[in-house]
């Protein structure tokens, strides 16, 4: 008597793992449509006794979910790129439909990401957001996730120990690679600023530590000046560089932790005819491409989106259709270093 075709006679002809094939036919986990086909193709051809389930499951409508997504600075070209990576990778599933809710927050106001949450939380299934620490927020997403709504921070850890996880760059590493460049770019000692957003933006905060703690283990003799707020905004940020150039005209290094990089580079553009200042920003855009190649940024730490995106996409997918195991983890990136080489 022949002997029945196994799991493993149908991932080997489907060229897929026991695993995968394993989750297809117990439910396990959530399978592409296209892995499940290339499944049911396999279990028929081998005659495989379980070959109907997998047919079932692909006659079965797909799992329908509406994922809200709050970001920032509906203007800003990074936000931009941003709201169109995640639509793109929400297109890209097949074993589930995806709405996308993409909703910008005009401030940093604590108030109006409550808002925007809450709203979202009356129809979204997941949420994804950028916000500010604070109490308030935290209460917000405990309410939406003792109703089954899954939130997941996104660049800045809020409501810690609340949300379902953080996905990002790791803040802390992110702000010595910055002080680890001027140091190697900058040959006398002198004055170095940093720019953050705002107070309430845990993320800034460990950007900010992690400069510091880096310039003091150099001992080169930079002196890091105390920090300025600049709202992320580009007036404010170019009107505090120009004043940082007037009063201290030893100023050898700066890093705009957050937003507003623009104002830094005009400024810096308006004061020096050649570049005298090493800048660090964020994210490569129109802007800060051009200052790379003339000199007037030193290095781009920019966040993969792609990546960032896939992730983001999987973990609030998941999450949605198997429910809150109650574990959450941080989700860190490798930032990508962009040089006027590169360029």
């Amino acid at each position: 008597m022949a002997k029945r075709p196994t799991i493993k006679d149908v991932a080997r002809e489907a060229g897929l793992s026991p695993t995968t094939v394993d989750r297809a036919l117990n439910g396990r986990a959530v399978v592409r449509e296209e892995t499940l086909r290339k499944i049911a193709d396999a279990a028929h051809r081998l005659r495989y006794h379980g070959r109907g389930i997998f047919q079932d499951k692909l006659e079965q409508p797909l799992p329908e979910l509406r994922l809200g997504f709050i970001l920032l600075k509906k203007t800003q070209e990074f936000y931009k790129n941003f709201a169109k990576q995640i639509e793109l990778e929400a297109a890209e599933r097949r074993d589930v439909r995806i709405t996308v809710d993409i909703r910008f927050s005009s401030s940093q106001s604590p108030v109006e990401f409550a808002e925007l949450l809450t709203q979202m939380g009356k129809r979204c299934n997941a949420i994804a957001c950028t916000a500010v620490n604070d109490q308030r927020l935290d209460q917000v997403v405990q309410t939406l996730k003792d109703n089954g709504v899954i939130v997941v921070s996104l660049l800045n850890d809020f409501a810690q120990g609340i949300r379902k996880g953080y996905l990002g760059l790791n803040n802390m590493k992110v702000g010595r690679l910055a002080a680890w460049m001027i140091s190697k770019t900058v040959h006398q000692p002198g004055k170095l600023a940093i720019f953050v957003g705002g107070n309430r933006w845990h993320g800034h905060d460990l950007r900010e530590v992690g400069f510091r703690s880096f310039v003091r283990e150099t001992g080169k003799g930079f002196t890091v000046l105390d920090t300025l707020v600049n709202l992320e905004t580009r007036q404010v940020t170019y009107e505090a560089t120009l004043d940082l150039l007037h009063r201290h005209p030893d100023l050898k290094g700066l890093y705009v932790a957050g937003g507003g990089m623009e104002g830094a580079i005009a400024a810096l553009r308006e004061v020096h005819a050649q570049p005298r200042v090493a800048l660090v920003v964020n994210e490569v855009t129109a802007e800060s491409r051009g200052a790379l190649i003339d000199g007037y940024a030193t290095m781009a730490i920019s966040t993969p989106l792609p990546e960032l995106c896939r992730a983001l996409i999987d973990l609030m997918v998941t999450s949605s259709l198997e429910g809150d195991d109650g574990t959450a983890g941080q989700h860190f990136l490798e930032p990508r270093v962009v040089l006027p080489e590169l360029l």
